[in-house]
């Protein structure tokens, strides 16, 4: 199962001797201000139905370390006779504004009751902040605004949970789910739903949101989404979500986000028993990807400092196509239960073969997780033009008996993850094919 070497980790949260639980991690790395949100439901047991409020701690990012604030409860979260849950941060990059988007559900009300009676309890919510989650504003109610009567048509509804995205373009993405009711009294059943997974989306920076169509096909509940560059400059949005059917789904968008393809199975990615939640996070691949999977990991032919060299010599070439996105997944890698929390690698994420992995970097018992990408500076001995070290952060459920223990804090690099992973023998063969174009666009 991969290396045994695994990363340092600091505990956020962790369950207390009355019974209190925090789960449901969600994390958002803000650069501009070197600022790490790590967002958590408050419960008052493990259960779903005894979800209470959510809780944050802030903490400021140094060369290679996270120094954090105590935890406070994100008190202006709150909807009277409700319970706040999926946490679900998105950054505004153009203004500096904070987006904590959850749903709020009325008193104790299961999930399965609303699902199985057809009867949404469940709100869609907000709350902003301006200074990076220091303070925060009053709760907004968007559930009657934006989706309306659509409502109708949902048993419920919840978000993510863990980040949204922003892209290029300045479009707020939010990831969601529906239980969409096909039929309400069939065959002596008081409901029939699918579960469909989609996305909230803002053109205005906020000041408006809307829905987009759910993914058509196969089922899928709580999601996660990635802008992804292709070389050729072309942009399309991933969608990596969770189901029933024993492996992953993904679904591709070519509008960012208003209408997804039939999504597909990830045969790569295995599904737990009842499935789990998982994270992806894209980030540009290493230089206009020379080093896809520095030069196949598969037989560790090219060692770091030699990818410093090729570091150096591209940071001073012109090259005729966009960098690439790749992307990294994290979810427990057992398909029986929730244990040994992994992460993939996929450099082509259109192509469901192309994941790589796990490389586990908690073994035991773990569930929910949620990613951020970083960036960190170049060491003391690198050149002085040398790029920043590509890494990753992961906030992540754990613990020895019950995943629901703690809330444990991670941070590693690109190259501990390509070091620790498994070689996938179709990606050799895609970057030995490659190999071409590289030379082609590549002038010394």
């Amino acid at each position: 199962m991969g290396s045994r070497h695994v990363p340092a980790r600091t505990v956020l949260f962790e369950r207390e001797k009355n019974g209190v639980t925090y789960r449901v991690p969600a994390l958002l790395y803000i650069p501009r201000w070197s600022i790490m949100l790590a967002f958590a439901e408050e419960r008052l047991s493990a259960d779903d139905a005894h979800a209470n409020l959510l809780v944050l701690r802030r903490g400021t990012f140094y060369r290679n370390y996270v120094e954090w604030e105590d935890m406070h409860a994100v008190e202006k979260a709150c909807l009277p006779d409700h319970r706040s849950m999926n946490p679900c941060p998105v950054y505004d990059d153009f203004t500096g504004q904070l987006f904590l988007f959850f749903i709020c559900v009325l008193g104790r009300t299961t999930e399965s009751y609303q699902i199985v009676t057809g009867n949404n309890l469940a709100r869609l919510c907000y709350v902003t902040s301006t200074d990076q989650g220091r303070n925060w504003s009053d709760l907004t109610d968007l559930t009657d605004e934006v989706i309306g009567e659509s409502l109708k048509d949902w048993a419920t509804f919840a978000l993510g949970p863990g980040h949204g995205i922003q892209l290029k373009t300045g479009r707020l993405l939010v990831p969601a789910y529906t239980y969409h009711i096909s039929c309400r009294n069939c065959f002596g059943k008081l409901c029939q739903t699918t579960p469909r997974a989609f996305a909230f989306r803002s053109d205005n920076h906020g000041q408006s949101w809307m829905f987009g169509e759910l993914i058509p096909n196969l089922q899928t509940v709580e999601c996660q989404l990635v802008s992804v560059d292709e070389e050729d400059g072309s942009n399309l949005l991933y969608c990596n979500a969770r189901s029933s059917l024993g492996y992953r789904v993904q679904a591709l968008s070519y509008d960012d986000g208003a209408v997804f393809q039939p999504g597909q199975l990830v045969e790569k990615l295995m599904e737990t028993a009842n499935g789990c939640h998982g994270s992806v996070i894209g980030f540009p691949a290493p230089l206009g990807f020379l080093s896809r999977f520095m030069f196949s990991h598969s037989e560790k032919i090219l060692k770091l400092e030699n990818i410093q060299m090729w570091t150096e010599i591209l940071s001073r070439t012109k090259l005729d196509f966009q960098v690439p996105t790749w992307v990294l997944y994290s979810h427990p890698t057992n398909a029986r239960s929730r244990v040994n929390l992994g992460v993939f690698l996929s450099p082509y994420p259109k192509d469901a073969d192309s994941w790589t992995g796990p490389w586990v970097i908690y073994e035991g018992p773990s569930a929910y997780s949620d990613l951020a990408y970083l960036e960190l500076p170049p060491g003391e001995a690198d050149l002085p033009e040398s790029p920043p070290v590509i890494a990753f952060a992961c906030l992540y459920e754990n613990g020895l008996i019950s995943p629901y223990e703690q809330i444990s804090f991670s941070i590693f690099t690109l190259y501990e993850v390509i070091q620790s992973l498994p070689p996938n023998p179709s990606n050799f063969k895609k970057i030995k094919n490659e190999s071409r174009m590289r030379e082609r666009c590549t002038t010394f």
